[in-house]
């Protein structure tokens, strides 16, 4: 039981929440007439020392931050009940009701809004990532993130701007807080909310990415209205429906910050926030692009495809040259002489359909000459988050897959050789392997340079998350 005035100062109000030994209360601050927020612990039958370590770690957190939309650290001290002691810390109070509540209150949430929650919100999760040791929430979720109701007076200025104020928005409850630093060399914690939580978080480990996590399923549930926890799962990835249409870019985004695996996920809220903002940008490749390259590496966060162009090397124009001189010879000789029967005859048709017939015939020997001397095919490697292939294109038309389909999670091994000098290829040669299981998936990299093959294979190494073996 807890006294109606703590440290002769409090004054308690009412609570506003319980749960296993600890106890949450609006208070009245009777030397500032201010409302705050006591959190209460207790060595109650369920109370465990792990408990103490977090309520004396959020206490240590909150003393360091200062940031408008975080609970300010008031006060923290020790005091007396009638069988045993307790522990308290004293916040801020912000008026404002949780994400949770607005959902609940049957409150939708359009595009606009929810992008400009998750603006605010990444904004705090920068600064808290920003700190020395980087601070990490771990129980980002609807109940601990509060939006305040729109002012009369931030309301009319929006409407003069024509804009859409959305509200100030609060992180609270940094009862499982962790800095990075607490992390090493010691027995983690296991906290935070089904739904809400990374894959990793259950293994005890949590990383500024973590949170992002629980953001990307926050804004999920305003999107949806349903706690990711009700929605189905493929591959540990939550799919959703939204209940109001909203753009793929936010969708891909969304997704991305609920990647399972942690390589797969933005890494930080600094990036998350670039992505949000500029969704084309988020993707850069690792490099630029050599110069003159014939390759083209299309990169996205779901699909990566590179497409080699065939080598066209001098005599291959020369005989291109050549036989398109023959070509147009032909085409000139064989025309002169229909024209000549077409005079004849004195059929001016008969004289332009022959001319007709030899354009068609010297151009389709013109191609198969090309095709026989210069072999037109380019090389395409396809990887996405299911599959990779390899294939072959002739003229813009998929010639014959080089190997067979094989699934992405198979892909093991990276590999850049050099190959010694053949008959064939009587110089040493770069190529670059691909192991799915078994299954080798190499490209063929003779005729492109150290700059290109190197360009290739570190595009490849960063999608793939694997390292680059000789």
């Amino acid at each position: 039981m807890v006294e109606r005035v703590l440290k002769e100062r409090y004054a308690i109000q009412q609570g506003l929440g319980k749960n296993a030994g600890r106890q949450t209360l609006l208070a009245c601050d009777l030397q500032t007439q201010e409302l705050v927020v006591i959190k209460i612990l207790t060595f109650s039958a369920d109370f465990q020392w792990d408990d103490l370590k977090l309520f004396e770690r959020e206490a240590e957190t909150l003393q360091s931050l200062s940031h408008p939309a975080i609970p300010r650290y008031l006060d923290h001290f020790e005091f007396p009940t009638p069988k045993t002691k307790g522990f308290a810390l004293v916040q801020s109070y912000i008026e404002a009701k949780s994400l949770a509540e607005w959902v609940e209150s049957g409150r939708n949430f359009n595009e606009k809004e929810i992008k400009q929650i998750a603006n605010k919100l990444l904004e705090i999760l920068i600064y808290l990532q920003h700190q020395n040791p980087p601070v990490i929430h771990r129980d980002i979720k609807p109940s601990n993130i509060l939006l305040a109701d729109r002012s009369p007076l931030k309301q009319k200025h929006s409407a003069l701007n024509k804009g859409g104020w959305l509200g100030e928005v609060y992180l609270v409850d940094f009862g499982s807080v962790q800095t990075l630093a607490a992390r090493e060399g010691s027995t983690v914690t296991v906290v935070g909310t089904y739904g809400y939580m990374p894959p990793e978080q259950f293994g005890g480990r949590a990383v500024p990415a973590s949170d992002l996590y629980g953001l990307g399923a926050t804004l999920i549930y305003l999107v949806t209205g349903v706690h990711p926890a009700e929605l189905p799962q493929e591959d540990l990835r939550i799919n959703f429906e939204p209940k109001n249409a909203i753009s793929s870019d936010f969708v891909d985004w969304l997704e991305w910050m609920t990647e399972p695996d942690l390589n797969s996920r933005l890494t930080s809220a600094d990036r998350a926030l670039k992505a949000l903002e500029k969704p084309r940008e988020a993707i850069p490749l690792v490099v630029p692009k050599p110069a003159r390259s014939r390759v083209k590496i299309t990169k996205s966060r779901k699909s990566l495809e590179i497409i080699i162009s065939p080598y066209r090397s001098l005599w291959s124009v020369i005989f291109e040259i050549l036989g398109l001189s023959f070509i147009l010879f032909f085409a000139l000789f064989a025309g002169v002489v229909f024209i000549r029967a077409a005079f004849i005859t004195y059929s001016w048709f008969l004289g332009l359909f022959a001319v007709i017939v030899c354009c068609f015939v010297g151009i389709g020997i013109f191609i198969s000459i090309n095709l026989i001397i210069t072999e037109p095919s380019s090389t395409r490697l396809h990887l996405d988050r299911k599959q990779i292939f390899l294939t072959s294109n002739w003229l813009g038309f998929v010639r014959y897959n080089l190997r067979p389909t094989s699934p992405r999670m198979a892909i093991c091994k990276l590999r850049s050789i050099v190959n010694k000098p053949t008959e064939s290829r009587p110089y040493p040669h770069r190529d670059i392997q691909i192991w799915a299981g078994t299954q080798e998936y190499k490209l063929i990299t003779s005729h492109l340079t150290d700059g290109e093959i190197d360009w290739i294979a570190g595009e490849l190494s960063e999608w793939l998350n694997l390292p680059i073996s000789e």
